[in-house]
């Protein structure tokens, strides 16, 4: 096969992740990124445009002359772009408006999950707060209170009784999310312990991707407000071979059939939130792309090349290709935010450079820039991803936290127990 041209859009840690693999390909000829980021420009030209901007990304694509384009965030899928690839014939690992809708619309989730018959929480959709309070009357705390559509990982509150249930609804009713929160879900809780399952998709077929579990909460202990996500790592334990196996017949399965039956055949990365219950697996929430941080721990645990599944899935050919070769190594990922993240980050923290850890931690930027004498500074709530693979947990653990030692970012912190639940199984 001839060498590629490459479009990666985003400029995220998962983008930096992504670009890291893309680059290592021996069919990656050219290596295009939009917006990037300083991390990203190490192995990718930069291109400043937006993730919106569908017909600037569109016109770089055909500049380029670009024979796959890979979308890595949500509201690049939300605003049409792999729509407008698709009418140009130019391959895109990514999923059409109406496919997204899976992760853009909780509600639309929720109604696809009745409609199929899908293991997940019984829920109410509401537009005013008298409705959303009579539902609230048929269950027991917790509650679980979400804004319908895109609120970057942090429109989701486990209301620990009634007046915080109540206060949430409000809240998201009153505009905080503007938007995307409409519409409020209303969920009963669901017990157990959550992790992410992946799946990569070209329509009709599905190929199991890996799996990891996150931490969401911005302190240590699984306390503070929810995030985008402060860490991650995979293999998750708690996930065995059996629970993948039901989850896949019961959800990714019949949802990309589903889907294909529905007139929005799904393609991309099918990211199921899973909640691991005593009745087995049920889905908390579908994400139609890589995780943010999952994605860091998959593309260091993945062996094999990437590319070839990438432009399969965009091609319609997936069940011709090999399936994905992982390490048996763990993997782990500690997020360093922003002093104030996840409701008010402090932007334009200076970031110590990056010292050599002599290949045994890799470092991807989340939310960096460029200050205007040169020097690394924050410029998002997730500032740097330090990952590490290890032979045990433990390892991977213990080298991404001495990494994390010799980096500092004015006022920034991280959490220190990352990895904790999977820890209890050893």
């Amino acid at each position: 096969m001839e060498k590629l041209t490459i479009l990666l859009v985003g400029s995220g840690g998962r983008e930096h992740a992504l670009a890291w693999k893309i680059a290592q390909s021996p069919l990656c000829g050219r290596l295009v990124a939009a917006p990037g980021n300083p991390g990203i420009e190490a192995v990718a030209e930069l291109r400043d445009t937006k993730v919106t901007d569908v017909e600037g990304l569109v016109a770089l694509a055909q500049q380029i002359a670009a024979d796959l384009v890979v979308v890595g965030p949500e509201s690049a899928l939300e605003v049409g772009l792999a729509d407008r690839l698709a009418e140009l014939n130019i391959p895109c690992f990514g999923g059409s408006a109406q496919a997204a809708r899976l992760e853009t619309s909780k509600a639309f989730t929720k109604d696809f999950c009745a409609r199929h018959g899908l293991p997940t929480a019984a829920y109410g959709v509401y537009t005013d707060a008298a409705s959303a309070g009579a539902f609230l009357d048929t269950l027991t705390a917790p509650f679980v209170i979400k804004a319908d559509g895109l609120a970057a990982g942090k429109g989701v509150v486990i209301a620990a009784d009634r007046a915080e249930a109540d206060a949430a609804v409000l809240d998201m009713l009153g505009g905080r999310f503007g938007s995307a929160g409409a519409r409020v879900v209303i969920e009963e809780f669901m017990h157990g312990e959550e992790a992410s399952l992946f799946a990569i998709c070209d329509g009709q077929t599905a190929m199991l991707f890996g799996a990891a579990q996150d931490h969401k909460r911005a302190y240590d202990g699984d306390r503070g407000p929810n995030t985008g996500g402060m860490g991650t790592y995979s293999p998750p334990p708690v996930l065995t071979d059996a629970l993948v196996d039901q989850a896949w017949r019961e959800l990714i399965e019949p949802t990309v059939k589903g889907m294909a039956a529905e007139g929005c055949p799904y393609v991309g990365v099918l990211y199921a939130g899973l909640m691991l219950t005593e009745s087995g697996p049920k889905l908390v929430e579908y994400n139609a792309r890589f995780g943010d941080p999952e994605c860091q721990v998959l593309m260091l645990r993945l062996e094999s090349d990437l590319v070839p599944l990438l432009l399969a899935a965009a091609q319609g050919a997936l069940a011709a290709a090999a399936p994905p070769v992982w390490r048996e190594e763990a993997a782990i990922c500690v997020v360093l935010a922003a002093e104030g993240y996840p409701d008010a980050p402090k932007t334009g923290g200076l970031i110590s450079q990056e010292p050599d850890f002599g290949g045994e931690a890799v470092v991807f930027h989340a939310g960096t820039t460029l200050d205007a004498e040169g020097r690394l500074v924050a410029a998002g709530g997730r500032v740097l991803n330090v990952c590490a693979l290890g032979a045990t947990l433990h390892e991977a653990r213990d080298v991404a936290y001495a990494a994390l030692g010799t980096v500092s970012l004015e006022g920034g912190f991280y959490r220190t127990d990352i990895g904790w639940r999977a820890l209890q199984h050893y």
